[in-house]
Parts: structure tokens; C-alpha cells; sequence
């Protein structure tokens, strides 16, 4: 039975000291509850360690927002898997589209990352998605696919069974536009097959795909009814408690 999940991406957002205090809002919210997923928060590195040590992380997970793709090294500015994990993070979000757009991330470099977040225990949250060109030609199940099995299909089954995937239409990120429940449906579930087609069935039917795309509690309830619609990355929703515990509660 695969996960769902609820995951939070608060991007280049909150100082130190309101991340710690919105992930004790989040944390205290989820003490006395009883969620019908897993549930998330991926915060700047600079919060990791301070986050980690006020949070439950048998109801609250937490990842990076992103991780190098080397290991170590003269790469300034960097922070690497090794880095993330010590901080006690378990998770890491790659493939983001804004990596891709704004800092030239491809597929070659998105594969090391993987590869090292693995190696060091990190679950990996890896996004897909088209741009609106795309969606209007009527490239996008192509432009999925190909981003899909550049980056990701040299892992073993094992490796691959590891992930969690977020479709992320580029179009309906930050705009106020979302995918109709029906178009995240169709997505998810031609991602599934791409997936069946190479690693077979079972590994398909239990990996979460999660929809990112302006996500709220207002519509998050229709998108996840949807058979292959395992939950949310959420972005701007996830920065204020109530609203993402709203998206948490829509399961």
C-alpha cells in the first residue's frame, strides 16, 4: 500500500527564528492528531538542525530543499548529502523546477544527486513537470517521460522503490492556476505506466506520486480523491500552519 503524503517546500522563505517557530506550530498541531498521511516540511539548510531539535519526527519528517551533487570538495556555497543527513533531515526535494530553470540543473547532475542522497539515507523527492509551451503543444506526457528516465532509470528497482515523484505542472506553480484534478489524474497515472513499463508493476502501484502546483485546502480535496494522486507538495500554503494543516486534513 503506497504512502500518502503530505509534503511542505518552503522555498527561500522565514528567517531562523520564524522557521522554528512555524515547525513548533506545525509540530504541536500534529502532537494531538491523528493524520491519514505522512507528513513533511522541507526547509532552508540554515534551518535544518535548529528545526530538528524541536520537532517530532515520528509525525513530522524533514527534508532539504535541495543537496549538491558532489559528495565534497572545493564547491563553495554548496551544501552536499552528507551535510543534510548529519543534520538529522531524512528527506531531500531534487528536480526542482526552479533548479532546472533558474540554475541550469539537467539531468546528469540531477542523477548524482539522487545517487548521493540515497547513499547517505536521504529520501529523495524528485519533481517532474512541463512548462506551459509544453502543456499547449502537446509535448507534455513526452517531456515527463524523458525527465523521468534521463535521471532516474540507471537506479536498480531496489534504488528506484526509494523515491517519492511530484508532479509539478511548471504553469500552475505560484500563479494561483492549478491542474484540473482530472489533468494531475491523467499525469499520474501515465506516470505510474512509464514506471510499470520498466520496473514492473509492483514497484509502480507503490510509489507515491505527489501533485505540486498551487495546492490549497480549497481544492486539495478533489485532487486527492483521485486513484493516482498520493498527496501534495505544497509550496506557498505550507507557510502558514493552518493552511497546510488544511491540505494535511483534506486525506
Amino acid at each position: 500500500m503506497r504512502k500518502k503524503i503530505v509534503a511542505g517546500n518552503w522555498k527561500m522563505n522565514t528567517t531562523l527564528q520564524e522557521g522554528v517557530a512555524l515547525a513548533k506550530e506545525v509540530n504541536e498541531a500534529l502532537a494531538g492528531a491523528t493524520p491519514k498521511c505522512d507528513v513533511i516540511i522541507a526547509v532552508p539548510f540554515t534551518h535544518l538542525a535548529s528545526i530538528n531539535a524541536v520537532i517530532d519526527q515520528n509525525k513530522l519528517g524533514l527534508g532539504a530543499e535541495n543537496c549538491a551533487d558532489h559528495k565534497s570538495g572545493a564547491y563553495t556555497g554548496e551544501v552536499s548529502a552528507p551535510m543534510v543527513a548529519s543534520t538529522g533531515a531524512t528527506y531531500v526535494i531534487l528536480g526542482h523546477s526552479e533548479r532546472r530553470q533558474y540554475y541550469g540543473e539537467t539531468s546528469e547532475i540531477l542523477k548524482e544527486k539522487v545517487n548521493l542522497a540515497l547513499a547517505n539515507n536521504l529520501t529523495p523527492i524528485f519533481c517532474i513537470g512541463e512548462v506551459l509551451e509544453e502543456r499547449e503543444n502537446g509535448s507534455y506526457l513526452e517531456v515527463v517521460k524523458k525527465q523521468i528516465e534521463d535521471a532516474l532509470f540507471d537506479l536498480s528497482a531496489d534504488d528506484f522503490s526509494k523515491l517519492i515523484l511530484a508532479y509539478e505542472p511548471v504553469w500552475a506553480i505560484g500563479t494561483g492556476k492549478t491542474a484540473t484534478d482530472d489533468q494531475a489524474e491523467e499525469m499520474h497515472a501515465f506516470i505510474r505506466e512509464v514506471i510499470a513499463n520498466k520496473y514492473g508493476k509492483d514497484v509502480a502501484e507503490n510509489t507515491s506520486i505527489l501533485y505540486g502546483g498551487s495546492c490549497k485546502p480549497s481544492n486539495a480535496p478533489q485532487l486527492f480523491a483521485k486513484p493516482n494522486v498520493d498527496g501534495g507538495l505544497i509550496g506557498g500554503a505550507s507557510l502558514k500552519a493552518a493552511d497546510f494543516m488544511g491540505i494535511v486534513n483534506a486525506f
